[in-house]
């Protein structure tokens, strides 16, 4: 069984290939081919990942290439965790957008349109090399914006579902809290991809959440998230920490312009973590990237390719079609809900109705992702100015014009249509 990885020189990586090695009896891994173009970056991952595979005792071989059609030839799955113009792009992405007083972040707002702009043509390019090399493989997408990537490979026709590790970060910390196996929690977690809810936390069947809200483990959550506990208990639901873009925009602002960027504190964090990667005593994960984030990637993926290539029928929360689970949404739009996953792909599971105040601003991102979708597409600063005057976190018509000519100047280099 060969699995591909596209930016298999990410940091990320020695968590992928950490959950392979423990997960070996879930997903029997032969081969393992870590593709990306920085080839320097791509050894020093590569050689970890060998380490780490032979001090587990694991078999499978790994292939490092900067050729995408190398990489992906014969694979069964391929994983896409790439990011196009590394973290100085990043960087841009969560800083320039406070300079129109909006939250700068790298999946969601201003940050997330440039993000969506750079990488969905470069994403679709190497599908349709995945589709002419590997025409069974499943991709399996971890790049974000995950909503509209995925949407963007399945409006093309490839076989994809998209990922993302908010799901089950949420089950296993529900689960280290209250001392079970991760196997007794399931949530009813509803929304799109960085914009969901768990409306129930189900331990054996039995809905907790409302003895959770009421407990004072409720602070301690609304502390992690930055939201007042009052908020949570008055919604009844937990929302994923995205939410404190929209629930505390001004705040996050003023906290976003005292202090570096993510991307600045990542870009460090990385540099550490590849000196690491070239020490050759090093053979398992450091203790340093559970900070760099992704936490519980690895489990996620391998439960996922599993139930692929198995035909498992188990439930798994991941990004689909909607195909009619939320009524309130276009078929065509990319939802992140628990579904039924096999060897024909992910069905999402029905969804009790929700009430305005998240289905409205569900409704109103996923318009956005629909123009963003757009723009990323066919260009044009008119489509972009659009996107983002949808999108609630900036939505004013002035602050969309000035943000249309930023993001554009910034990203050039990344958007060959905008060179005239």
């Amino acid at each position: 069984m060969k699995l591909a990885v596209v930016g298999g020189g990410s940091t990320y990586t020695p968590e992928l290939i950490d959950g392979f090695a423990r997960l070996r009896d879930e997903l029997p891994v032969t081969e393992i081919a870590l593709i990306d173009p920085d080839i320097s970056r791509l050894e020093l991952v590569a050689g970890m990942a060998r380490r780490m595979l032979a001090h587990a005792g694991h078999p499978a071989s790994v292939q490092a290439t900067s050729s995408i059609e190398e990489g992906v030839a014969g694979a069964t799955t391929v994983l896409f965790q790439l990011r196009v113009g590394g973290q100085a792009a990043r960087n841009v992405d969560e800083t320039l957008p406070l300079q129109c007083g909006c939250v700068g972040q790298e999946t969601t707002g201003a940050g997330g349109l440039a993000k969506a702009l750079r990488t969905v043509p470069v994403v679709l390019e190497i599908a349709e090399v995945v589709r002419r090399l590997a025409p069974q493989a499943w991709i399996v997408d971890f790049t974000n914006p995950v909503g509209i990537v995925t949407r963007a490979l399945l409006d093309a026709g490839h076989r994809a579902i998209g990922l993302c590790n908010v799901a089950i970060g949420f089950q296993r910390n529900f689960a280290a809290a209250l001392g079970v196996d991760p196997s007794h929690i399931t949530l009813g977690h509803v929304g799109l991809n960085h914009l969901t809810w768990e409306r129930a936390v189900y331990l054996d069947g039995k809905d907790i959440l409302p003895e959770v809200l009421a407990s004072d483990r409720a602070q301690e959550i609304a502390d992690s998230m930055g939201l007042r506990v009052e908020l949570l208990r008055r919604l009844g639901v937990i929302p994923s920490y995205y939410l404190r873009y929209f629930y505390a925009h001004d705040l996050v602002v003023e906290e976003q312009r005292a202090k570096p960027s993510r991307a600045a504190e990542v870009a460090e964090m990385e540099a550490r973590l590849l000196e690491m990667y070239a020490d050759q005593a090093v053979v398992t994960k450091p203790d340093l990237l559970s900070k760099r984030g992704g936490a519980f990637y690895s489990e996620a993926a391998v439960a996922l390719i599993a139930s692929l290539l198995g035909d498992r029928g188990d439930t798994q929360v991941v990004n689909v079609r909607n195909d009619g689970t939320l009524p309130f949404l276009d078929d065509d739009a990319v939802i992140e809900v628990p579904a039924r996953v096999g060897a024909a792909g992910a069905v999402p599971l029905p969804q009790e109705p929700l009430g305005p105040l998240y289905s409205g601003l569900i409704a109103h991102v996923s318009a956005y992702e629909t123009l963003a979708l757009e723009a990323a597409l066919h260009g044009g600063a008119d489509r972009v100015r659009d996107a983002l005057l949808a999108h609630p976190l900036v939505g004013q018509d002035a602050i969309a014009e000035e943000l249309t000519g930023l993001l554009l100047e910034a990203n050039r280099a990344h958007l060959p249509w905008t060179v005239r």
